[in-house]
């Protein structure tokens, strides 16, 4: 059976204090959500340890990004030990931010997944098409790419992907919830375990969140943007 995951992306947003004042109000919004669906929160890695000893059993931890080694000298990598010593529970990769403008592959991007998976983190991995892309006709071929390269030798059992089009993050366009649906069963169709839950992240807002879960494909929603208000972020975690 699918798993509903409702994650939010702080992207690099938030410090400690603020983050505080962020859990005071959500929190408590908590109480209306019913026990199945998983929320995460996604934070800089400054507010990870924090976080771990603050949020509650209802609310997973993730990270935005872990690295294929162990250890070793990669200034400016985390680890996924590192992570899971602090209860790090999610981990994005392959953010499209991440490909745009750090230099990441489908083979970096394949290799961080497994590491992932190896130390038990669940790993949320992002695919989607750009605006040229889109207009190209090329969506579906470039995400079937995609998917054929990040995911060689990854187990479809311990994961989560987002679909992204990357046009539509935080510029206020929201692909058509039909059309979100439309893909994200194209990106089932090609894997082999029919049971991952399947995200929608493109700028998710309170005002269309009902109408992007109810379509039948849709397993939760990657929000960046809107999860960074707890007021906002509540109101989409108890979607209706």
């Amino acid at each position: 059976m699918r798993k509903i995951v409702i994650a939010g992306n702080w992207k690099m947003y938030k410090t400690q204090a603020e983050a505080l004042e962020f859990l005071q109000v959500f929190m408590p919004e908590l109480d209306k959500t019913p026990a199945e669906r998983n929320v995460v929160l996604c934070v800089p890695f400054t507010n990870l340890d924090l976080l771990s000893k603050k949020l509650p059993a209802s609310v997973h931890l993730g990270a935005q990004n872990v690295h294929w080694e162990s250890e070793g000298a990669y200034t400016g990598e985390i680890s996924a030990s590192m992570l899971t010593e602090i209860r790090v529970r999610y981990v994005i990769i392959g953010h499209s931010e991440r490909r745009q403008y750090f230099g990441e592959t489908d083979e970096t991007v394949n290799q961080r997944l497994k590491a992932a998976q190896q130390f038990d983190l669940l790993p949320i991995l992002c695919v989607g098409e750009t605006k040229q892309q889109r207009d190209s006709g090329e969506t579906e071929t470039h995400i079937y790419s995609q998917l054929d390269r990040d995911l060689v030798d990854v187990d479809q059992s311990a994961l989560v992907i987002a679909y992204e089009p990357i046009w539509a993050i935080g510029t206020g366009d929201t692909c058509e919830v039909s059309e979100a649906n439309r893909v994200i069963g194209l990106i089932r169709s090609r894997l082999s375990n029919q049971d991952v839950p399947i995200q929608y992240g493109g700028s998710v807002k309170p005002n269309n969140i009902d109408a992007i879960m109810a379509q039948p494909e849709i397993d939760g929603v990657l929000v960046g943007g809107a999860s960074l208000e707890p007021g906002s972020f509540a109101r989409i975690v108890n979607y209706q």
